[in-house]
């Protein structure tokens, strides 16, 4: 991909105005409206003070984002990423195998020698496999999606 790619890490804390309405902006639209799925979006987990959130910008647009949750937010025994989101504008570029390579990067700075684990929906099942995840649960319908449990272990 050609254009240049402002990648970013904060905190709830140290998110501007703007980038929180970008990246709930971009949640929505593609969680809520474009699959159609009514959920609490806004979970109180954002906020959480170990909670990372790392995105990234293209021509002034946020393209990208995800979650880092330390053990015990999501999971009792696991750190876990979520909230895994790619623009419709930016699919098929490569992107979210940038954002995952980043996030895993910063979970073996961050949690090394734990496990990270998932609740991805079931139909990126393979692109996750890609990553080093490993299915670990059946199929289970989380807001009626499809949904998997996958962990990958960072060595």
């Amino acid at each position: 991909m050609a254009q240049d790619i402002s990648w970013q890490i904060k905190t709830f804390t140290e998110l501007t105005t703007d980038e929180l309405y970008d990246l709930l902006k971009l949640r929505v639209d593609v969680f809520v409206v474009e699959q159609a799925c009514y959920y609490p979006e806004l979970d109180g987990l954002d906020r959480h003070p170990e909670t990372l959130h790392l995105y990234c910008y293209q021509q002034n647009e946020m393209t990208s984002y995800l979650r880092i949750l330390a053990k015990g937010v999501a999971y009792p025994t696991h750190p876990a990423i979520g909230r895994v989101v790619v623009a419709e504008s930016a699919r098929g570029t490569g992107l979210g195998h940038q954002l995952i390579e980043k996030a895993l990067d910063l979970c073996k700075q961050r949690f090394a020698q734990q496990a990270i684990k998932i609740s991805a929906q079931q139909h990126l099942e393979k692109f996750y496999l890609q990553h080093g995840f490993e299915t670990c649960s059946a199929m289970y319908l989380e807001d009626g999606i499809p949904h998997i449990s996958m962990v990958q272990a960072i060595a």
